[in-house]
């Protein structure tokens, strides 16, 4: 070995049993940290998508109750809009790479409408309409709310699983 290792002659050093052992183990925690590491980002967005929702739902009660003028109430809203399509678009993309295609099948028709809304310049909440709209923007944006927490929910109930399952 020495001889072959000084001329430069390839050889191929053979693992020693131990020595796979060990690299499938790291292998196998590498996959199981990227997993943790890929709920916990999903998370992130999740929250940050409902607090996005909450935070335009307490402005459109505080425009029907008239604690708001609609200028400000709608140009809040409209500042968070975007925002919210980009993360949701971000959310879908990383289901994809990630291969949770439950998730990210669930998350398209959402994607979806919200591009459509964008294309069709409907995203926006307009001054002019805002009280006639305030009802159906509301049950907008509380069914977000729900279909994120619904997502959510099974998120946890994922992570749980992926804790729990044994590294082998």
């Amino acid at each position: 070995d020495f001889i072959s290792r000084k001329q430069g002659t390839p050889f191929k050093e053979r693992k020693t049993a131990y020595e796979e052992e060990r690299d499938r183990k790291r292998h196998a925690v590498v996959g199981f940290m990227a997993e943790v590491l890929y709920w916990i980002s999903t998370f992130v967005l999740i929250l940050t998508l409902l607090c996005i929702l909450g935070y335009q739902l307490i402005l459109l009660v505080d425009l029907e109750f008239d604690y708001i003028n609609p200028y400000d109430s709608t140009s809040q809203i409209n500042q968070v809009v975007l925002p919210e399509f980009i993360i949701h678009g971000i959310f879908c993309f990383t289901n994809l790479i990630a291969g949770h295609w439950f998730i990210f099948l669930i998350s398209l028709p959402f994607l979806y409408y919200n591009l459509r809304l964008y294309i069709k310049r409907e995203h926006l909440a307009d001054v002019t309409e805002i009280y006639n709209k305030l009802n159906w923007e509301k049950k907008k944006r509380l069914f977000k709310v729900a279909y994120l927490v619904l997502v959510f929910a099974f998120c946890i109930v994922s992570l749980v699983w992926t804790l729990t399952e044994d590294v082998h």
